[in-house]
């Protein structure tokens, strides 16, 4: 064999090695990279529908996310309130409990004062009764004698002290 011959170009054989690789690249192209192309889109399509589902998944989250905010507002500003009514009815009925507690006491006091007022007209009365006695006693005894300047006087002082022991 010649050196010639094994570098030179057949054009039979060059022909038959053009179509068997054209022959090979449609084989390959038809059986190979259809599948796989078909399997990447796929793959594709499935990566996608999970990206479109862990994007609504995250915009569900974030709505739960505000509106567990929201009723956690509400219920903290209903809680604010019960407390804030709380107090304003606590505040009333402490003022109803010290205005009965001080119409109470000015009653008692009125009561008290009425007691004292009628137990001084009563000791007032014992006393101008006793009074009135000794008047007639003394008056009965100015009448049995005659009264002179320090009887008179000594009828005053025993007076006095009669009115001193009595009260």
């Amino acid at each position: 064999m010649d050196v010639q011959e094994l570098v030179g170009i057949v054009p039979w054989t060059f022909i038959a090695q053009i179509g068997n690789l054209f022959l090979q690249v449609y084989l390959v192209k038809r059986f190979l990279f259809k599948p796989i192309n078909e399997m990447l889109e796929k793959r594709r399509a499935m990566a996608d529908a999970e990206i479109r589902d862990a994007v609504k998944a995250k915009d569900e989250a974030i709505a739960m996310k505000t509106e567990y905010e929201q009723n956690m507002l509400e219920a903290k500003n209903k809680a604010n309130e019960i407390v804030m009514t709380a107090q304003k009815t606590a505040a009333v009925q402490s003022e109803q409990l010290l205005l009965e507690a001080s119409n109470q006491a000015a009653a008692m006091k009125a009561k008290a004062e009425s007691d004292i007022a009628q137990e001084k007209r009563k000791a007032v009365n014992e006393i101008k009764d006793e009074i009135g006695g000794m008047a007639v006693e003394i008056a009965g005894k100015v009448i049995e004698r005659e009264i002179c300047e320090e009887d008179h006087a000594k009828l005053i002082d025993e007076f006095i002290s009669n009115v001193g022991e009595a009260s």
